[in-house]
């Protein structure tokens, strides 16, 4: 059950560094065009939050799983 958390956590999170925009405007152009992620520092904000998380806890399940073995 945790390898298949594990590979939607690595799925997921793949996903939303693609959706990150690599130059400065951040999100903005992005925010422009729809407002599903309401204005662009908010969206900044969470997906930043979002991120650290899903890397967190990457890195929790990656040491639980070298540990078992």
């Amino acid at each position: 059950m945790l390898k298949v958390l594990w590979l939607l956590l690595n799925i997921f999170l793949i996903l939303i560094i693609f959706v990150r925009v690599p130059n400065n405007s951040g999100l903005s152009s992005f925010a422009t065009k729809s407002n599903l992620l309401g204005s662009p520092n908010s969206a900044e904000k969470t997906l930043n939050k979002l991120t650290w998380s899903l890397i967190f806890g990457y890195f929790v399940l990656a040491i639980k799983f070298n540990l078992e073995t």
